[in-house]
């Protein structure tokens, strides 16, 4: 039994460590964009993994083509386009500004605005009913016959 749990222990840490990626670096700059990079660009098939978490085939695969591209000496702008360009505006964690992409950036914001508008419409429609009385969208002789009904429940 005890043979049994080491090997499974055994197998298990090794596929631990089967997930741990080495890359050198030729200095720390390059080192700390390959993180950045890696945290920014988001898994394909994952979804909601970026590509230093995730331990699909694809996103090793991905993080050895940043790495390529960086000992290449590409900015990160070029990276983020050719990925772009591979996997769509989906491996973006944050979405670029363009025209496909303004509801998504800038909806919230008008959709807040819409509603700041229609509560104060609807305060003010009732403040303003609140203020006009019952008596002034009577004529004179609605006032005149009312003003009589009150005075006679009043003798009463």
């Amino acid at each position: 039994m005890k043979r049994w749990l080491i090997s499974l222990l055994m197998l298990v840490s090794m596929q631990a460590f089967a997930a741990i990626d080495t890359y050198d670096f030729k200095d720390e700059d390059t080192r700390k964009r390959f993180q950045q990079l890696t945290e920014e660009l988001r898994c394909p098939k994952c979804q909601n993994q970026n590509l230093s978490d995730s331990n699909s085939p694809i996103a090793k695969d991905l993080r050895h083509e940043v790495y390529r591209m960086l000992g290449e000496g590409e900015s990160d702008s070029e990276i983020a386009d050719f990925m772009v360009a591979r996997y769509g505006e989906f491996v973006l964690y944050k979405p670029r500004k363009d025209a496909s992409t303004y509801v998504l950036w800038y909806g919230p914001f008008g959709l807040l605005l819409l509603g700041l508008i229609v509560v104060f419409a609807i305060t003010r429609r009732k403040n303003t009913a609140a203020k006009e009385s019952p008596e002034s969208n009577l004529d004179d002789e609605q006032r005149k016959k009312l003003n009589s009904l009150l005075d006679q429940d009043a003798d009463k």
